[in-house]
């Protein structure tokens, strides 16, 4: 069957097939079709008071995106709530950072987040995630309440790493080195506040060469935030991460406001 033309995707150079099984393989699966993984409300930090309400966990579950708001080929996934792509995993060569050593935490800190999916940190209140795949590529949306001032610090955090982490080295769990680059990327001005990169990390999997690539996105209303993953082995679709955006940043305000997002569509159900 011929898929329809995409074309604002931006590639990374072509990998092998065997590059894609091995890559595969290093994700845990678990779920089912159509898995939410969703926390309930939990107690609220005091320390980051805000005008809008804290999300309950029927909330956030409502304010997860779904297939239709990212339109293209995208399917739900199965495992969203385990997946690992073994790529981003690695140390920071910190010898590398000279002077600058204070930057390379903040280069860890986005190669643990891009591995365990806590790119947002621990949520002070309901919380909720899903998964969508399309061809190789996979995205995950991430939504709850983490207080407004974690939030502005995730952002300032976000936006200081095309600087700090422009280009550095890390060593895998297999002693391979990777090169990884940070830079700015844009994103519809949705929500209170917003910060976006891409992330490209170079290496091996299976002992052949890979390049990974994702953007990275988290955007702020009120206390209550949501964060979006979205690229693979052979690129990102950017229009499909502003699509994440723009749609979750309107389906949180609507849940936020008391009002009810649009119906899922029937795969939900």
């Amino acid at each position: 069957m011929i898929r329809p033309f995409r074309p604002v995707r931006v590639l990374a150079p072509a990998v092998v097939a065997g590059v894609l099984l091995a890559t595969a393989a290093c994700s845990d699966e678990g779920g089912g079709p159509g898995a939410v993984a969703v926390s309930p409300a939990g107690e609220r930090s005091p320390a980051s008071p805000s005008a809008t309400p804290a999300l309950t966990g029927a909330g956030a579950k409502a304010a997860l995106i779904t297939p239709a708001d990212i339109e293209d080929n995208w399917k739900l996934a199965t495992d969203a709530a385990s997946w690992r792509n073994s790529m981003p995993v690695g140390k920071v060569d910190v010898a590398a950072f000279l002077t600058a050593k204070a930057d390379a935490a903040d280069c860890q800190r986005l190669l643990d987040g891009l591995y365990s999916d806590s790119l947002l940190g621990r949520a002070s209140g309901a919380s909720g995630l899903r998964g969508f795949t399309s061809e190789d590529s996979r995205m995950l949306y991430q939504v709850g309440d983490y207080g407004s001032a974690n939030l502005d610090a995730t952002l300032a955090w976000l936006k200081s790493l095309p600087s700090k982490c422009y280009q550095f080295t890390a060593t895998g769990k297999d002693g391979g080195k990777r090169t990884v680059q940070v830079v700015s990327a844009k994103v519809p001005a949705s929500g209170d506040a917003r910060e976006a990169v891409t992330v490209t990390v170079q290496g091996d999997s299976g002992g052949q060469p890979a390049t990974y690539t994702t953007d990275v996105a988290v955007l702020r209303i009120g206390a209550s935030g949501a964060a979006v993953t979205n690229g693979g082995l052979s690129g990102v679709d950017h229009d499909s991460t502003a699509l994440a955006v723009r749609s979750g940043a309107q389906r949180l305000k609507d849940v936020l406001s008391g009002k009810t997002p649009a119906p899922m569509p029937s795969q939900l159900d």
